[in-house]
């Protein structure tokens, strides 16, 4: 069992150190939310399973708080109306509950921003085309490779298939855009 444990904190450690290959990326995407949020648009999240709950804190800290009070910062979770999913995947596809959205809910200047493990979730892929059509950017935080990568005009690709390694180095990366931002946002608060 201390095996196991001593193998997992290893993964974990090297991945967090191949980090400071993404540094470039993780700051075009914060360059890119910032750009967002201060011309009045807004940062819409999507994922599945672990992403979407990925999806669900990072709105959570633009629009409550980081590590500051502050103005809430305009943050979207696609994958929080039950109502809505299951209305979009009972009557079109799976495939489409996050695109229907992205065209009901999305404006020019906004951002959709994409979270998927493999980087090639479809119903992401979907909506990336969706935002496309609508002038919207697109943001992809993934794995080793995927679809997504081909298609997000910004790719932030953490080095590795190995989906809990991959989630965890996910929500530290979000809660790097997430410090960026407020500082940039709210830097008197």
């Amino acid at each position: 069992m201390e095996e196991l444990i001593r193998n997992v904190i290893t993964q974990n450690i090297e991945l967090h150190q191949n980090l400071y290959g993404l540094t470039g990326k993780i700051a075009e995407a914060a360059d890119m939310m910032n750009r967002c949020i201060t011309s009045g648009g807004k940062v819409m999240l999507a994922g599945n399973g672990g992403s979407a709950a990925d999806a669900q804190h990072i709105a959570a800290e633009l629009v409550n708080r980081f590590l500051r009070q502050r103005r809430p910062l305009s943050g979207l979770a696609l994958t929080t109306d039950t109502s809505i999913l299951t209305a979009i995947g009972n009557d079109y596809s799976f495939n489409d509950v996050f695109s229907k959205q992205v065209e009901a809910l999305g404006r020019k200047g906004d951002i959709l921003f994409g979270i998927s493990t493999s980087g090639n979730s479809g119903n992401i892929v979907k909506a990336f085309d969706a935002a496309r059509n609508l002038d919207i950017s697109t943001i992809a935080l993934i794995g080793a490779g995927g679809r997504m990568s081909d298609i997000a005009e910004c790719t932030i690709a953490v080095p590795s298939s190995i989906t809990p390694r991959v989630q965890e180095v996910h929500i530290l990366i979000g809660h790097i855009l997430c410090e960026i931002i407020e500082k940039e946002q709210c830097p008197g608060d």
